[in-house]
């Protein structure tokens, strides 16, 4: 197999999806995703059910692999590596559905989370981590699969960052979840954002999407629709409301 080539305006510092083409069965799902992730900032990747989303998370997840294109961090594809690989390089995914072992206790779950680190790494990592979710500190040696559906988002999230990763993709974070909790979750992400890590947040929400993004991306049928700042989403309500309802469909029930 021949090497791919470097692109020349690559940014070392970010996490650059190129070109990226997803395949379910037989059939592209999402068709040349061009992405680009900045440390220290919140991206949110928008669009309706079916968009592609999850898809293209999968891929950068190392979770299925794309069937064309470019993951590069570093100067290195990622592409091609399995999820354990791309997790040590420096890019952690939170899954949607708040997924946790449940049967294990938090501490545990975190324990698990940070199996690669030494101990006295591993230790300080999940006391700093539970810094953002001080809920956790009380509920240590509960089964985790006994928390409230908000409690085990934040022990996916501190799973992740156990590892103190370079980049956070978080596919729904406010999937399930009362806007209480949705609320307790935003500051974190800022948090988490302002630490220096780059956040790739897949969010249907999109007032919460906005609020917390620096830059967005939205996908209308495998393709990415907007690339741009959420300023003028929410100025121009029309492009998002393009993206989630295509002219083709809207058609097609008479709107």
């Amino acid at each position: 197999m021949s090497a791919k080539i470097r692109p020349d305006n690559l940014r070392n510092d970010h996490l650059e999806i190129r070109n990226m083409v997803m395949v379910r069965g037989t059939k592209p799902v999402t068709h040349a995703i061009e992405l680009s992730i900045a440390p220290g900032a919140i991206t949110a990747l928008m669009g309706a059910n079916g968009a592609g989303k999850t898809s293209t998370v999968l891929g950068i997840a190392g979770v299925v692999e794309p069937a064309f294109g470019e993951i590069w961090l570093d100067g290195v594809d990622l592409v091609g590596m399995d999820a354990d690989e791309i997790r040590r390089r420096g890019v952690a995914t939170v899954p949607e559905g708040h997924q946790v072992l449940r049967e294990l206790t938090v501490r545990d779950n975190l324990l698990v989370a940070g199996g690669g680190l030494g101990r006295a790494e591993l230790n300080a990592s999940i006391e700093r981590t539970l810094e953002l979710f001080p809920e956790l500190k009380e509920r240590l040696q509960h089964a985790a699969g006994d928390l409230s559906g908000g409690q085990q988002q934040m022990v996916a999230l501190a799973q992740a960052l156990i590892v103190t990763p370079r980049f956070l993709v978080i596919d729904e974070l406010s999937f399930g979840l009362a806007p209480t909790i949705v609320a307790r979750l935003v500051p974190v992400i800022r948090r988490i954002a302002a630490s220096g890590i780059g956040v790739l947040l897949i969010e249907q929400f999109t007032q919460l999407a906005l609020a917390l993004a620096n830059h967005v991306y939205v996908m209308s049928r495998g393709r990415v629709s907007y690339d741009g700042e959420p300023g003028k989403l929410r100025d121009d309500p029309k492009i998002l409301h393009l993206a989630y309802f295509p002219v083709s469909d809207r058609e097609a029930v008479g709107l």
